[in-house]
């Protein structure tokens, strides 16, 4: 078990942390809830009926949607974009998909690479991407939920002030929705941004994320 929890340490503390802060967000989620149910004299919904609500679900999703677009894209970006200097980046002249050789697939794979890397075919193509359509399937899933549940709380709140509810198709081109969306998605890219950038000059000791503390600032794709 201890040998388990030091190879998967890194894993288990964000998976910790997630759940107690989605608690912790459910929380003041409900306890606010409650008040604005109590403001419109409407009967206090429990906590684990708060937890299937759509509005819990929407800021839940809207959050989840903006972090997996993150990464997908940055994945994808890596693959061909550089930045020199920073150890986000791959060399300049490694960008692209690389050839087999050196991503040890097909007949370059070893005895210990994954069974679809040494299959070839459209099993390594796919195995090839496989991080990418994973991430990807998860955006679409969460943004999707997202849309869904937006909707909801959106016709529950137009209900509550006796106005018509509205459909998919006209939900998807109402300012709120895009005003949630979009403030997710603008400080994700801002993150990563900064992240590629600051590398560049500054240093974390002891960090992959990190060039070694005295690398020159032009070094590229070094680990600290």
């Amino acid at each position: 078990m201890k040998r388990f929890v030091r190879e998967n340490s890194l894993t288990l503390f964000f998976l910790v942390i997630f759940v107690v802060t989605v608690a912790g967000q459910s929380q003041a989620g409900w306890r606010l809830y409650r008040d604005n149910q109590h403001a419109h004299h409407q009967p206090a919904t429990s906590y684990p009926r708060y937890l299937v609500t759509s509005e819990f679900s929407a800021e839940l999703m809207e959050n989840w949607q903006s972090e997996f677009l993150q990464f997908t894209l940055y994945i994808m970006a890596t693959v061909w974009l550089v930045q020199k200097g920073s150890n986000e980046s791959k060399q300049e002249d490694e960008a692209g998909l690389e050839d087999d050789r050196a991503q040890l697939v097909g007949r370059h794979a070893n005895a210990d690479s994954p069974r679809w890397a040494r299959l070839g075919g459209w099993r390594t193509v796919v195995y090839s991407n496989s991080l990418v359509i994973a991430m990807t399937t998860i955006f679409f899933l969460s943004w999707f939920s997202h849309f869904l549940n937006g909707r909801n709380q959106y016709n529950a709140d137009q209900r509550s002030h006796k106005q018509p509810t509205v459909s998919w198709t006209t939900y998807l081109h109402e300012p709120e929705f895009w005003d949630t969306t979009l403030q997710n998605w603008q400080s994700e890219f801002l993150a990563v941004g900064t992240m590629a950038a600051f590398g560049i000059y500054l240093r974390q000791r002891g960090s992959p994320e990190s060039k070694p503390v005295g690398a020159p600032h032009a070094q590229t794709a070094s680990s600290g």
